[in-house]
C-alpha cells in the first residue's frame, strides 16, 4: 500500500506539471522559475564583447540639453540622417523613433495664435506659400530619406483604439500569410509615420513587443520577428534594418528543414526558420525569436545624437556600420527589464537581434522539447517513487541530485552546442519537489509521534529550534536567568476601527490569516512567539537556544514582515477586508527569560526593563511616520546595516533617554540619492539640537522636497515652529519627552 501511495504521489505531480507544459493552466512559480534558470543561461553564456557593427546614435540626456526638448523638430532628424548617409557613410539607418503626428511651420502655429480672420488668413497663407514661410522640417526629413537607406518604426497594438499615420507595404501580403502555418500575433490598431515620411521611406518596422505581456514578469526575453494586421504580415525593425543592411535578400521560411518561398509555405508542415538570404533565423510558432543578449547594457557602440547632428562624432566608429536612433534617456521611456537589466535601453534589444542574425546566434525551442521534458520528467518519476523506500534518507537524496545534475548537464549541452532551450528550472524544480513529497510521506509514516509533538511546540519555537533541543537537552534550561536577548514588538495601526466594520467570524479568519505569515516569518528567523496580544505580537531571540546573531535575525525578521503584510494586500481585497498596516519596535539588551507564572499556569516569557523599551518603541513608530524603530543597543548589534536617527527621547515610563533609530537596510544596497539624503539628515539634526532653527529649517524644508519626503522631516518643521516662539533655554539637550506610550 506505502508503494501504491507513492506512485500515486509521483503520478499526481507528474500529472499536475503536464498540465501546466500544455497550457491547462499556468502556475506562477514555475514559470517563474523557468524564467529565472532560462535568465541565468543567458548570463553565464553572453559573449560579453561589443559588437562595432551596429551603432546606437543615442537621444541621450546630453543631446536633449544641448538640441532642446523633445520631440524635436524634424529638420533635427534631416540633418541627423544627412549626415549619417553622407559624412559618416553608414550602412542603413533604423528609427526606433515614431513621427505619428504631423509638424506644423512656425509661422502656421503664429497664425493659429493670432486668430485671423478667415479671408486675412486666407491671404496671409498664400503669402507666406509664396516666401517659403509654411515649410517644415517635415519636408526636408522627407527628402533625406527618399529613396535611401532608412527604415522608420511604427507600433502595431493588440486593440483597435488607434489607427494613426500610414502603414508601409507589408512583407507578405493576406493571401500569403494564410498558407503559413504560424500562429503570427494579431494586432488591431497601429500608430504609424505621417503620410508624407512614410512615402519617402517606403519602410518600415514595428519596434513593440506585445510578448512581453504574456511573460509573468514582463521580461523582454522574446520578441516577434513578424506581426499579422488585417491579414497582412510586417516585419519588426531588426528584420526590416537587417534585411536593408544585407542588400534586401530574398527571404522564405523553412519546414520541417524543407525550404519554401513566403507564397510557397506549405500548410501541414512545422515552421522552424527564416531564410534571409544565407542567414538562418530560427523561430518559434508565434514567429518570435529569442533575444541573443550579448551582455548588460552597452554591448554597442553609443554615439550622442546631438555630435551626429553637429559632425562632432568619430567617423570610425560610424563609417559602414547598421545604424539605430533611439534613447537611453530615462525621460523618455524607452527602458525594459531584460534578463541582462532591469533597465535596458529598448533599441539596445533590437541592436542584439540585427547582431544575433549576423552571428547565426539566435538560440531556439524546437517543437519537440516539450515531449523530450514529458518523458524525463515521467522517467525520474516512477524511478524515484521505486527507488526512494528502497534507500536511506542520504542516499535518496544523492539520488535526487544525481538527476538534478543530469538534467542541468544535458539542458546546458544543448544550449551551448547546438543552440537549443529546453526546460531546466521545471524539471529541477519537479525533482526537488517530488524528493521533498517522498521524504515527507516517509517521514509522516515513520515519524507521526514525533512530529505530533513538533508540531504543537512548534507553534511558539521554530521546528528547527525544536530539533536542536531535542538533540542536546542538556543546554536547555527552563529555569529564570539573565541574558542579553533582543525583543520585538509589533501591532496593527487603527486596528480598533477595522474590528468595529467586521463580524466576530470575520475578525477571526482576518486575525489568522494575518497572523500565520507573520509566525512563519519569525520562524524562519529563529524567533521565539511569547504571546499573541489581540491583533499584536510579543517575540524575542536568543533563547530558549543562544544565538550569538539575535539582534541581526531579529532585524531581518522585522523587514520581512513588513514584505509578509503587504503580500496579503490582494487577498484581503478579495474579500472586502481592508489592508493592514504594522509597527515594530526593536531593543536589545539584558532580560530575565524562563519559566514564569502561577501554580495554575507557566509560560515561557522574557520581563524587564529592556522588554518595556522594546514595547515602547513599537508604540513611536506612530508618532515618527515609520514602520520600523530600533534601539541604539540593537543598531549597534547590527552594523552592517545603515539607519536614519530619528529622535533623542524619554520615553514613558523611563527616565533616562534613548536614541531611536529607522532601519534602511544593509548599506551596500542604498542608492547614492539616499546616501546624500542621510547626509542632509544628520546635518539637519546637528542644527536643530545646536537651536539654529533658521538652518535646521532650511535643511528639513528641502529634504521636504527633495522627492524623497519623509513624515520625520515634517514633525521636525513643526518643532522648529514650536520652538521659535517657546524655546527651549540654553541647557536643552536636543531630547524630546514622549508623552504617549
Amino acid at each position: 500500500m506505502h508503494q501504491i501511495v507513492r506512485y500515486a504521489i509521483s503520478l499526481a505531480l507528474f500529472a499536475l506539471l503536464i498540465l501546466h507544459l500544455n497550457q491547462v493552466f499556468r502556475i506562477g512559480l514555475l514559470e517563474q522559475i523557468e524564467n529565472s534558470s532560462y535568465d541565468a543561461r543567458i548570463r553565464a553564456t553572453m559573449p560579453g564583447t561589443v559588437d562595432p557593427r551596429i551603432v546606437i546614435v543615442d537621444i541621450d540626456e546630453r543631446s536633449l540639453t544641448a538640441e532642446g526638448y523633445w520631440p524635436w523638430d524634424r529638420d533635427k532628424f534631416a540633418v541627423m540622417v544627412e549626415q549619417l548617409l553622407d559624412q559618416y557613410a553608414v550602412r542603413a539607418i533604423g528609427f526606433d523613433v515614431l513621427f505619428a503626428e504631423p509638424q506644423r511651420s512656425a509661422f502656421q502655429e503664429m497664425l493659429d495664435r493670432l486668430e485671423p480672420r478667415p479671408e486675412v488668413r486666407a491671404q496671409l497663407e498664400d503669402t507666406g506659400q509664396t516666401l517659403g514661410f509654411n515649410a517644415s522640417g517635415e519636408a526636408r526629413l522627407a527628402d533625406a530619406i527618399r529613396g535611401r537607406n532608412v527604415v522608420l518604426g511604427m507600433v502595431l497594438q493588440p486593440t483597435d483604439a488607434n489607427r494613426i499615420g500610414q502603414l508601409p507595404a507589408p512583407l507578405i501580403s493576406a493571401e500569403t500569410a494564410r498558407t503559413i502555418p504560424a500562429n503570427f500575433v494579431t494586432a488591431e490598431g497601429y500608430s504609424a509615420n505621417v503620410p508624407e515620411l512614410q512615402a519617402a521611406a517606403e519602410r518600415a518596422g514595428f519596434f513593440d513587443n506585445p510578448l512581453s505581456r504574456e511573460e509573468i514578469d514582463g521580461v523582454f526575453r522574446r520578441v516577434p520577428l513578424m506581426q499579422r494586421y488585417q491579414g497582412e504580415i510586417y516585419g519588426s525593425l531588426a528584420f526590416e534594418l537587417t534585411r536593408l543592411a544585407l542588400g534586401n535578400p530574398d527571404f522564405g521560411f523553412v519546414f520541417d528543414g524543407q525550404f519554401a518561398d513566403a507564397d510557397e509555405a506549405p500548410d501541414a508542415l512545422a515552421l522552424e526558420l527564416v531564410a534571409l538570404g544565407e542567414y538562418e533565423i530560427p523561430v518559434d510558432g508565434e514567429m518570435a525569436v529569442m533575444v541573443p543578449y550579448r551582455g548588460p547594457q552597452g554591448s554597442f557602440p553609443y554615439v550622442s545624437a546631438t555630435d551626429v547632428i553637429h559632425g562632432a562624432a568619430d567617423p570610425a566608429v560610424l563609417r559602414d556600420a547598421i545604424v539605430l536612433v533611439g534613447t537611453s534617456a530615462p525621460g523618455l521611456l524607452d527602458l525594459r527589464s531584460t534578463p541582462v537589466g532591469g533597465a535596458y535601453a529598448g533599441v539596445e534589444v533590437h541592436a542584439n537581434i540585427v547582431s544575433g542574425i549576423l552571428d547565426g546566434r539566435i538560440k531556439y525551442h524546437p517543437a519537440y522539447a516539450t515531449g523530450l521534458t514529458v518523458v524525463m520528467l515521467l522517467v525520474i518519476a516512477l524511478a524515484m517513487a521505486w527507488l526512494f523506500p528502497r534507500m536511506s534518507a542520504a542516499t535518496a537524496a544523492l539520488l535526487g541530485l544525481g538527476f538534478m545534475a543530469a538534467i542541468t548537464a544535458l539542458s546546458l549541452v544543448l544550449w551551448s552546442r547546438f543552440d537549443m532551450v529546453v526546460p531546466l528550472g521545471l524539471p529541477l524544480a519537479f525533482t526537488a519537489l517530488l524528493f521533498l513529497l517522498q521524504l515527507l510521506y516517509g517521514y509522516f509514516v515513520e515519524s507521526r509521534g514525533k512530529r505530533e509533538v513538533t508540531r504543537l511546540f512548534g507553534q511558539y519555537v521554530p521546528p528547527e529550534l525544536v530539533d536542536e533541543m531535542a538533540e542536546n537537552p542538556e543546554d536547555i534550561s527552563m529555569e529564570g536567568e539573565t541574558r542579553e536577548l533582543t525583543v520585538l514588538f509589533s501591532d496593527v495601526r487603527g486596528f480598533t476601527t477595522i474590528s468595529e466594520g467586521l463580524d466576530s467570524k470575520e475578525l477571526s479568519e482576518l486575525m489568522n490569516e494575518f497572523l500565520t505569515p507573520l509566525t512563519r516569518v519569525i520562524h524562519d528567523h529563529r524567533g521565539t512567539i511569547d504571546k499573541y496580544m489581540g491583533d499584536a505580537i510579543m517575540a524575542f531571540w536568543g533563547a530558549p537556544l543562544d544565538d550569538p546573531d539575535h539582534a541581526r535575525h531579529a532585524l531581518q525578521a522585522a523587514m520581512d514582515m513588513l514584505r509578509a503584510v503587504r503580500a496579503l494586500d490582494d487577498r484581503f481585497k478579495a474579500r472586502g477586508w481592508p489592508a493592514l498596516n504594522i509597527g515594530v519596535g526593536l531593543n536589545t539588551g539584558p532580560m530575565s527569560v524562563g519559566n514564569m507564572g502561577s501554580e495554575f499556569r507557566v509560560a515561557y516569557t522574557v520581563m524587564g526593563d529592556a522588554v518595556n523599551l522594546g514595547s515602547r518603541l513599537e508604540g513611536q513608530t506612530k508618532q515618527y511616520g515609520v514602520e520600523i524603530i530600533v534601539s541604539e543597543s540593537t543598531r549597534a548589534a547590527v552594523p552592517e546595516f545603515a539607519y536614519r536617527e530619528l529622535d533623542r527621547i524619554r520615553v514613558k515610563g523611563k527616565r533616562e533617554p534613548v536614541t531611536i533609530y529607522e532601519p534602511l537596510g544593509p548599506k551596500e544596497t542604498l542608492s547614492d540619492a539616499v546616501r546624500s539624503d542621510l547626509g542632509r539628515y544628520r546635518q539637519a539634526l546637528r542644527y536643530y539640537r545646536a537651536q539654529s532653527w533658521d538652518q535646521a529649517e532650511a535643511e528639513f524644508f528641502g529634504l521636504q522636497q527633495s522627492g524623497r519626503s519623509h513624515a520625520v522631516y515634517g514633525l521636525y518643521l513643526d518643532r522648529i515652529a514650536a520652538y521659535r516662539s517657546h524655546p527651549p533655554g540654553e541647557n536643552w539637550d536636543g531630547v524630546y519627552t514622549a508623552t504617549s506610550k
